[in-house]
């Protein structure tokens, strides 16, 4: 399986369980992997053949951007949720939401979660 990917795509936004963190934008990464089949696209040079990488990051940005969540597991499973149903040639993605910024008592330079989801009835 093919895989495209974008990797650090930045965000300040207001998640977290604390109620200042709802309040006070907060640095936030996603990182996500989209498994689908390149073939077309690199037979043809045409970008209906693949996933368009704006759009990729326009639906990242609109959850990011969007109502406050307690857990970036939340963040993370609509994020995932979304790029399935926006894009209909993928058949798995895998989601990383980075908050190096946690309210976490002691030194990490990072914390996050990453989940993979399949598209149902793909067979894979």
């Amino acid at each position: 399986m093919d895989r495209i990917f974008l990797r650090g795509m930045r965000f300040m936004a207001c998640h977290g369980v604390l109620p200042h963190e709802r309040e006070i934008p907060q640095p936030f990464e996603v990182d996500v992997e989209l498994g689908l089949s390149l073939r077309a696209a690199g037979e043809s040079d045409a970008l209906g053949n693949t996933v368009n990488y704006a759009k990729v990051y326009h639906t990242v940005s609109s959850i990011m951007d969007g109502a406050p969540k307690q857990l970036i597991e939340a963040l993370a499973e609509e994020i995932a949720d979304d790029l399935l149903r926006d894009f209909v040639s993928l058949r798995w993605v895998r989601v990383t939401v980075h908050k190096p910024a946690a309210p976490i008592d002691g030194m990490f330079s990072d914390v996050g979660v990453t989940i993979l989801r399949r598209r149902k009835n793909t067979g894979c």
